[in-house]
C-alpha cells in the first residue's frame, strides 16, 4: 500500500485510519465536503468534494491503490434520500471511481445495524442476515450500500466490510459527547431492565481492524467479499460501564428508569412530531435508540481473529483511562486545553 484516499476522512472513524495510514508512511488523500485541519496536519492532502459527484471521485482517485470508504450519512431523523444519495448512491460512485481508475482493494466502513432486528442478538457471526425491518433510513441504506460492495468483489477490484460497533475513545464527537451532555443534564434513563450487554469499539482497534483488512486483500485476499464484525471482543454491560464512566467524571450516576414499551412509544411519538412540524436536530428518543439502550447486542469476533489476525490491542480498560485523560484536558465538556 503505497497511495490510500480516505472518503470521511474528517470524521472520527476516517481521521482515526487517516492518522494510522500516514505513520505508516502511506500517501494518503481525504475526500470530504470540507478542509479538514486535523487530516493535514497528520500529513494528508484535502480535496474538498461531493461522493455523490462521480466525475470529482474519480479524479479524486487517480493515482490511488488503496480506498478507504468510511463517509457516510448517519442520524436517525430526515428524509430517505438524502441518506440513499449520500449511503447508497456516493457508495456506487466510489466503487465505480475504483473500477475507472484500477484501484485493487476497497475497504468499507459498515456497522452492526444492518444485522440488528430488534431482539436480542448474543455472540452471534456474519452469518446472520440482514435486517428485514430497519427502523431508520441510516441502517435500511447501510444495509444496501454494504451488499453493493461485497457483490461487486471480483479480481480486479477486492473489496471488505468492516462493521465496528459503538466506536468511542479520544476524539469521539458523537457517543460519548451525547452521554455527557445528556448526563449532566439528568436527562438520561435506564431502558429496560438495564442488564443487557454490548459490544464496544475502542477507536485504535477500528483503525487497526482496517489496516489489517486492506493489508489482507493486497496479501492472500482471504478478506475478499467478506464482512467482518470488530469490537473489543467482549461485551459490557451498557449501564454499568456508563455509570463506571461517570464516576471517573465526578457525575452523577443513571439510575432512573423507563420500561422498553414505554420508551418505544416515546420514540414513535417524538419521530412523528419532528416529522410533521420539521423540527431541527433528532428526538432524545426514538424506536431504534430504545431498541439499541434496551436490548443485547454483541457478536464473536471469531473471524477477523481468523482471517484478519484481529485482536483488540487496546483493552476495554485502557481505552477508557485513555478516554478520561483526554476529556480531562477538555475540562470535560470544554475544548481542548
Amino acid at each position: 500500500m503505497d497511495r490510500a484516499l480516505v472518503t470521511g476522512g474528517g470524521g472520527f472513524v476516517g481521521l482515526a485510519i487517516v492518522r494510522r495510514l500516514t505513520a505508516m508512511g502511506v500517501r494518503t488523500t481525504v475526500v470530504g465536503r470540507h478542509h479538514y485541519p486535523a487530516a493535514k496536519a497528520a500529513g494528508a492532502h484535502c480535496l474538498a468534494g461531493d461522493i455523490r459527484d462521480r466525475e470529482f471521485l474519480i479524479q479524486a482517485c487517480r493515482g490511488q491503490d488503496t480506498v478507504f470508504h468510511a463517509a457516510a450519512k448517519a442520524g436517525i431523523l430526515g428524509s430517505q434520500e438524502s441518506y440513499s444519495t449520500v449511503n447508497i448512491q456516493g457508495t456506487e460512485n466510489v466503487i465505480a471511481a475504483c473500477r475507472k481508475n484500477g484501484i485493487h482493494t476497497l475497504v468499507y466502513t459498515s456497522t452492526p445495524s444492518v444485522v440488528f432486528d430488534g431482539s436480542d442478538l448474543q455472540g452471534r457471526d456474519e452469518t446472520l442476515p440482514y435486517s428485514r425491518n430497519p427502523l431508520c433510513h441510516y441502517a435500511a441504506t447501510k444495509i444496501m450500500a454494504e451488499k453493493t460492495v461485497l457483490a461487486a468483489n471480483s479480481e480486479e477490484l477486492k473489496t471488505t466490510a468492516i462493521r465496528p460497533h459503538l466506536v468511542w475513545g479520544p476524539g469521539d464527537t458523537q457517543i460519548i459527547p451525547r452521554l455527557l451532555q445528556r448526563g449532566r443534564q439528568g436527562k438520561l434513563k435506564i431502558v429496560g431492565s438495564g442488564d443487557n450487554r454490548v459490544d464496544i469499539s475502542y477507536i485504535d482497534n477500528v483503525a487497526d481492524a482496517h489496516m489489517l483488512a486492506a493489508l489482507s486483500l493486497e496479501a492472500d485476499g482471504a478478506a475478499a467479499g467478506q464482512a467482518f464484525f470488530i469490537s473489543q471482543g467482549e461485551p459490557v454491560r451498557l449501564w454499568d460501564w456508563i455509570n463506571d464512566l461517570f464516576g471517573r467524571l465526578a457525575l452523577a450516576p443513571v439510575d432512573r428508569r423507563i420500561s422498553f414499551r414505554a420508551a418505544y412509544r416515546a420514540g414513535w411519538i417524538l419521530e412523528k412530531v419532528y416529522s410533521l412540524f420539521r423540527l431541527p436536530g433528532e428526538p432524545q428518543m426514538t424506536r431504534f435508540l430504545a431498541e439499541q439502550l434496551a436490548m443485547s447486542h454483541w457478536f464473536t469476533i471469531a473471524k477477523a481473529e481468523k482471517l484478519l489476525s484481529y485482536s483488540p490491542k487496546v483493552s476495554t480498560q485502557d481505552g477508557v483511562d485513555r478516554l478520561v485523560e483526554w476529556l480531562c484536558r477538555q475540562n470535560c465538556f470544554g475544548k481542548e486545553k
